[in-house]
């Protein structure tokens, strides 16, 4: 009895280890998304425009100010400059808290086309400045309008999932380097065409009277592209439900089927309120990731903005004296660099 017994318990333990040895295994990591091409090439068309109208300008916004004669000492040039280069990124600080509630008021899609549309009318009223006023008023107008940063990221979130979300928010940062890249390029090998290419462009008068004008048509050709595949491809995102009311109408005064069992709304707003406000997300760690981004974008904000004016100054002011060819090279080596650094070096890295 006890060794069949035996015999009969050690063949059910075989047949249950077989078993589960044959059960599928749930434990694996889940398998990625998909990425949706067709939306997301349409938004990263969109996206590349602001990074090349904010570069393109660098390589000859020295050389631009000089040729306004608003200062008497060429010393004073290098502060003019920086100022102008300033009221971009102060303007686009002051509205990029706005964009985002207003893609939530009307839209993900008609916010993008409007900060396109903005964005290409202004950075042309840029190329076709010849005094010091104009420009300042126009470069401070076009960052009014670039305020697209915020709306993308939000696009983003909202046409992936918690699987293929990583991948395509490193693309932002992507784009944002190739539009650098290109835009270096291109302020700098199409600035003052008539006195650079005079052989093609030196009879035309409009390019001798405007001379940055081109770089700024070519830089607007990419923001024209990134409105039209975005007004044709780029579908809207943002999906607001109806709220279900308490009561129907005060007027009736009865209820429905749509009407909850148990009201919704919260007994002490304000406690819930206080649990969820902003200085309770400020923990230890976020303080630290915070204060660590904005020394990192302040220093990289410094390079963007000195090197051009130091590079442009003559070599008697403690400058290199380059050329505004010179400076567009130059910065679209740097950002290649930048390019191997993300897409080659970090990776292998942070693995």
């Amino acid at each position: 009895m006890h060794p069949r017994s035996n015999s009969h318990r050690h063949g059910d333990a075989d047949s249950e280890a077989e078993a589960s040895t044959s059960l599928p295994t749930t434990t694996g990591a889940p398998k990625e998304t998909p990425l949706p091409w067709t939306q997301l090439s349409a938004l990263l068309a969109v996206r590349l425009a602001e990074p090349i109208n904010f570069a393109l300008v660098m390589p000859f916004i020295y050389e631009m100010v000089e040729g306004f004669e608003v200062v008497k000492n060429p010393q004073d040039v290098s502060f003019y400059a920086g100022l102008l280069l300033t009221s971009y990124s102060i303007c686009q600080a002051i509205t990029i808290m706005y964009w985002g509630p207003l893609s939530d008021r009307i839209g993900r899609r008609p916010t993008l086309l409007m900060g396109l549309t903005g964005d290409l009318a202004t950075f042309v009223l840029f190329g076709l400045s010849k005094s010091y006023k104009w420009a300042i008023i126009t470069r401070s107008l076009n960052g009014l309008f670039a305020g697209n940063t915020a709306v993308v990221k939000s696009v983003v979130a909202e046409i992936s999932d918690d699987s293929n979300r990583p991948r395509m928010m490193a693309l932002l940062p992507l784009m944002w380097n190739i539009g650098v890249v290109a835009g270096s390029a291109i302020g700098g090998l199409l600035a003052d065409p008539a006195n650079q290419y005079p052989s093609i462009f030196g009879r035309f008068d409009i390019l001798r009277t405007y001379p940055y004008l081109l770089p700024c048509l070519v830089g607007s050709l990419t923001t024209a592209m990134g409105l039209f595949v975005g007004l044709f491809k780029l579908k809207e995102t943002l999906v607001i439900e109806p709220a279900v009311p308490d009561v129907v109408t005060q007027e009736a005064g009865i209820a429905t089927e749509a009407t909850p069992l148990v009201s919704t709304a919260p007994q002490q707003p304000g406690e819930q309120l206080s649990a969820h406000s902003m200085l309770s997300l400020l923990t230890p760690t976020s303080k630290f990731v915070m204060a660590t981004n904005v020394l990192m974008c302040l220093a990289i904000a410094m390079g963007d903005q000195i090197y051009p004016i130091f590079a442009a100054s003559a070599p008697a002011d403690g400058g290199l004296g380059f050329s505004t060819r010179d400076i567009g090279i130059s910065l679209s080596v740097s950002s290649v660099a930048v390019l191997y650094l993300q897409l080659v070096a970090y990776p292998k890295l942070a693995h």
